[in-house]
């Protein structure tokens, strides 16, 4: 039996991680008690993980996230408190639809089909995507029984059994894709769109339920909408959010290019010792905001059976190729915020975006900033591929899709390994273990993507989570 018994007041925490995660849990600790002294520890040589915006040539490219979903509140509120209200920017409205490949082709999503559910049907019964087979199969889901059981299942699994192998492969693959990377035969619903499951069980059937949901947000004449659209991006650049938030930690809170060799637990407290061989200072508490992998690496000596949780949890990679071209070398009308690529098209591409269309500040006038995406679980060795090799297999693909004639005028790759946490099905379960293991060792907590969400605002709100869980009373616990 060992007990772990909590210090009474944390006046030293220690931060390891710089991502978004790491940089909320710091700047909410010390909006939550000003006197505690964070120290935080980023291997790299800057701060925000995959968050990095670079300027040049006149444009605005990110090189992993472009913006956030504003359905969420953690995103939003962050921003208002760090004072960046005024930065926010919505997508184009003339330009928020989204396409999808066929046969080489790009068509626009039915209007109303959000993520894996038709809120309209006359949409879903015109579109040229589906065959009239495929639409007839999904016009059935209204019929169908719904599973009444709790357990887990594929997003793959769920899909065929709800709406058809065709909307499966043509629609909500390359949708969901484009946000987790993951293989759908794996990808876990629950925790992932949790909301389907619960529409299923809530009302028999996913058609019936976004009917009444549509219904119910209708709004009277003259009634306000809603004040963001659906993502949202910062004027100077998501960095600008690293940025405010670094500025806000007190003089010498930030330990750049430190990597962190061990922790270890002496008399109550955490011992860190960062590079090879070096200091050892001592912390109240402890936020590890790495990844999954990373902590594993940490903690596994002081929790064995945690250190195997963390480890277990597989990751995939992405690359980002960022193109321009003068808006006469482009046929297509770039009418939207971009498109996805279902699998069976057997592309080399994974979705990409018209990112001076979505936000029009992104690229000097007269040329056009496109973000091309590969890699995931459907070729996961693109990530690690050159820039030379990314631009020979995804340019000629982008030339057929868009009719681009001609090389050019910009061109920059992002490579990130290692980045996308796959929450496969039972990812739940294994969180619930963490979770608990965790909890018996007095003031840890964990934060990033690897847990409860890979968007931004659910980062953010890890990382806020983990301040609050450290700051919050609690009595010893015993293993």
């Amino acid at each position: 039996m060992r007990v772990t018994e909590p210090v009474g007041h944390l006046r030293r925490v220690a931060v390891i991680g710089g991502g978004v995660s790491g940089l909320a849990a710091a700047y909410h600790l010390r909006e939550l008690d000003p006197q505690i002294d964070v120290v935080l520890f980023e291997s790299a040589p800057r701060l925000g993980g995959v968050l990095h915006t670079v300027h040049e040539q006149g444009f605005q490219v990110e090189q992993s996230a472009d913006n956030f979903i504003t359905t969420v509140p953690w995103g939003l509120d962050l921003c208002r408190r760090l004072g960046l209200d005024d930065e926010l920017v919505q997508t184009n409205p003339a330009h928020r639809r989204t396409f999808v490949v066929r046969r080489g082709r790009l068509h626009k999503l039915p209007d109303g089909f959000l993520m894996m559910a038709p809120s309209r049907f006359w949409p879903l019964a015109l579109t040229p995507i589906l065959s009239p087979w495929g639409k007839m199969r999904a016009a059935a889901e209204y019929f169908l029984p719904p599973r009444r059981d709790g357990s887990d299942e594929s997003m793959a699994g769920f899909v065929r059994r709800r709406l058809g192998r065709e909307v499966f492969q043509r629609l909500v693959e390359p949708l969901v894709s484009a946000v987790y990377a993951a293989d759908m035969e794996k990808l876990s619903l629950l925790a992932t769109l949790p909301r389907f499951r619960q529409m299923e069980q809530a009302h028999g059937s996913l058609i019936r339920a976004m009917q009444q949901a549509r219904k119910a947000h209708d709004r009277p004449e003259g009634q306000s909408g809603a004040r963001y659209s659906l993502f949202v991006t910062l004027r100077r650049g998501l960095t600008s959010l690293v940025e405010a938030i670094a500025q806000r930690l007190p003089p010498g809170a930030v330990r750049l290019g430190t990597e962190v060799e061990r922790i270890q637990r002496r008399e109550g407290r955490w011992v860190v010792r960062v590079g090879h061989g070096g200091q050892e200072e001592t912390f109240d508490g402890l936020i590890v905001a790495t990844p999954a992998y990373a902590a594993a690496r940490l903690l596994e000596p002081i929790d064995p059976e945690l250190g195997r949780l963390l480890a277990g949890i597989p990751y995939e990679g992405t690359a980002v190729l960022s193109v321009a071209y003068r808006r006469e070398q482009i046929t297509h009308p770039l009418d939207g915020m971009g498109f996805v690529v279902p699998a069976i098209e057997r592309s080399p591409i994974l979705a990409g975006s018209f990112s001076s269309q979505k936000y029009v500040h992104r690229a000097p006038e007269g040329l056009e900033l496109l973000r091309i995406f590969a890699g995931g679980a459907r070729a996961p060795e693109m990530a690690e591929w050159g820039p030379d090799e990314l631009e020979s297999r995804l340019l000629p693909e982008l030339a057929r899709l868009l009719g681009i004639r001609g090389e050019p005028v910009y061109h920059a790759t992002a490579r990130w390994p290692r980045t996308m946490p796959q929450y496969h099905v039972g990812h739940l379960e294994v969180v619930q273990r963490i979770r608990s293991h965790v909890a018996a060792l007095a003031n840890l907590q964990l934060a990033g993507n690897a847990y409860q969400g890979v968007g931004i605002p659910h980062c953010i709100h890890s990382g806020e989570e983990a301040a609050e869980g450290l700051l919050r009373p609690r009595r010893p616990e015993v293993r």
